[in-house]
């Protein structure tokens, strides 16, 4: 798919200059901190070397004294509690970060709800088994912030809630204590915390009160960093100090399960973010989407070796089941998008097919869209309800195009990015069109094409300092990884370079572009690596002159580290 090149301004010269001569960094590096605003001594040390002593106080949250004050009175009084958790990566790993704190103070049980029997989100079932279980109090964590008939109906049988919960609120806020950054009337200063993370500033604010040992709660940040990787949050501010923390805890002492889990993927330590997005998180929903998110709880508590070998080989066959339903799902939703022959005239997707399997529709809506690119909704059928999911392009809120079509829906909720809804199966034709119009209305021209946002613009020189060969991992990439780690809002640098030719070029697995990028001016020759790009390979493969953007990453071979770039993508000189 065509993608929009967008070039960042390069900072003027005496800039650049001023900026190499106090860090004594290379032109490219003064370039891209000068772009972040990374020029004061201050920033930059607390960008690059970020302290846990800089997060938020914990009770500038809306309610956090009054969830503190009955969490510690369940804990004094040996109430049972229960953790309740969503049964997707943020929640699972919510719900192992509160149980693990808790369990040895108090009671504790936790419960993972089933995707297919009771939903997204706090279920009637899940305070039910709670009420049976003699438990005064309910921690809802990743969920829970628009269920107000199920938060009432639980105080009517005399059990509290807390909601620690991330989402965009609805009108009405659900009458129990309630921790969620993005409600009206709170203050605090970091909205963009995912649901582990208002877990875990309710327990920080817990252990302060009380006056618990802080490291003790510190050694749980793993959990927080795969949730903040899985959830696609911002990388920003005080998520970047617990994602950088949590990545540094996962590499230094791994918890028995992740281990389990990056063994049975045959990957290996150290790991940075992009591997858990890529390897962890797709595995731990597997247990979610297809059988139970029960079985990432426990594999991510697991004590022995060997439990959680067994759990980790079990949560792999899920996924290996969850990658072939998704391209079997991803097949049938193309086909039924060629037959439509209204879909050239509008500028969202909405696919309904009675028989997919729930547990695969997010990942089928995001596949879709880099086919065409536009905001989309896949819908299957449970329950005798159509539900799905809804992923958004760039610039787009699908949230709130939702929203706009809340009286054809019985239940929904999300944000920008991504959202969950169900509706009465006559209500998938007036949807579709209502959510059309809307974002018909309201979409962008320049968001109707995917862009592709390019730090710099240089020439393969430039990735040198003077004496280093190009066979070596050069200075750069080793400031570069001082950055990690990268996601939303601190993103990897990409740069481009023009008039480059291809060498060596070849097909892996029938997907991949593997290639030598010469650069004809210098003779400099660059190894580099386009996944899922076989698509370009008749223009590489031409002999033409074409343009290319690019990160960069290091591939290692028989104990030998060398630079590689990863193709983002590739078009013909003009």
């Amino acid at each position: 798919m065509q993608k929009r090149w967008f070039i960042k301004q390069r900072p003027t010269t005496d800039k650049i200059q001023a900026v190499v001569n106090d860090l004594k960094v290379s032109p490219i590096m003064a370039s891209l901190l000068i772009q972040r605003n990374l020029t004061a001594l201050p920033l930059i040390r607390s960008f690059f070397t970020p302290k846990l002593n800089n997060l938020h106080d914990p009770f500038l949250m809306l309610n956090m004294d009054a969830a503190v004050e009955r969490l510690d009175r369940a804990l004094r009084e040996e109430q049972r509690i229960l953790i309740f958790g969503d049964y997707d990566v943020d929640g699972t790993t919510s719900v192992a970060l509160v149980y693990s704190v808790l369990k040895d103070l108090a009671p504790v049980d936790f419960y993972i709800p089933d995707r297919y029997d009771e939903g997204y989100g706090l279920s009637y079932q899940g305070i039910d088994y709670a009420l049976e279980n003699d438990c005064s109090l309910l921690i809802a964590l990743d969920c829970g912030i628009k269920e107000v008939e199920k938060v009432r109906y639980a105080k009517e049988k005399g059990l509290d809630i807390i909601v620690c919960d991330h989402h965009t609120p609805g009108s009405e806020i659900p009458d129990c204590i309630v921790l969620d950054p993005k409600q009206e009337g709170c203050a605090y200063p970091f909205k963009e915390l995912c649901g582990c993370g208002v877990g875990f500033k309710l327990l920080q604010a817990w252990s302060l009160k009380t006056g618990r040992n802080r490291e003790e709660l510190f050694e749980y940040l793993d959990l927080v960093a795969i949730a903040i990787g899985a959830d696609i949050v911002l990388v920003t501010g005080e998520n970047r100090i617990l994602c950088k923390y949590g990545i540094q805890r996962m590499n230094e002492q791994p918890r028995i399960g992740i281990a389990a889990l990056v063994e049975q993927a045959q990957r290996s330590f150290p790991l940075d973010l992009s591997n858990v997005v890529f390897t962890i998180a797709p595995r731990i929903n597997a247990a979610g989407r297809l059988k139970s998110g029960s079985r990432a709880v426990e594999l991510l508590l697991a004590e022995s070796k060997q439990e959680a070998k067994k759990i980790a080989a079990e949560i792999d066959e899920y996924n290996s089941e969850r990658r072939m339903l998704d391209a079997q799902t991803t097949e049938e939703a193309l086909e039924l998008i060629v037959q439509d022959e209204l879909f050239s005239s509008r500028k969202s997707t909405v696919v309904f097919q009675s028989d997919w399997h729930k547990g695969v529709v997010g990942i089928v809506a995001s596949r879709l869209i880099e086919h065409h690119y536009r905001p989309t909704i896949v819908l299957t059928e449970s329950k005798g309800e159509a539900t799905g999911s809804a992923r958004s392009v760039s610039g787009f809120n699908v949230y709130e195009a939702i929203t706009s079509c809340e009286h054809l829906l019985t239940q929904f909720g999300g944000h920008q990015h991504a959202a969950g809804l169900s509706m009465p199966l006559e209500n998938i034709v007036p949807f579709k069109e209502h959510f059309d119009a809307y974002v018909q209305k309201h979409i962008q021209l320049l968001d109707e094409l995917e862009e592709l946002v390019i730090d710099l613009e240089i020439v393969p020189f430039d990735l040198f300092l003077a004496g280093e060969s190009a066979f070596q991992v050069p200075r750069l990439y080793r400031m570069l990884e001082q950055m990690e780690p990268f996601g939303p809002g601190n993103d990897k640098p990409v740069f481009c370079v023009r008039n480059v030719y291809a060498d060596k070029q070849r097909i892996l697995k029938e997907a991949h572009l593997k290639f030598d990028l010469v650069d004809p001016g210098s003779e400099i020759r660059l190894s580099a690596i386009g996944f899922n790009m076989a698509d370009k390979a008749d223009l590489i493969m031409s002999g033409c002159a074409f343009d290319c953007a690019f990160t960069l990453e290091t591939n290692t071979w028989n104990d030998k580290t060398t630079l590689q770039i990863q193709v983002r993508d590739i078009r013909e000189t003009i």
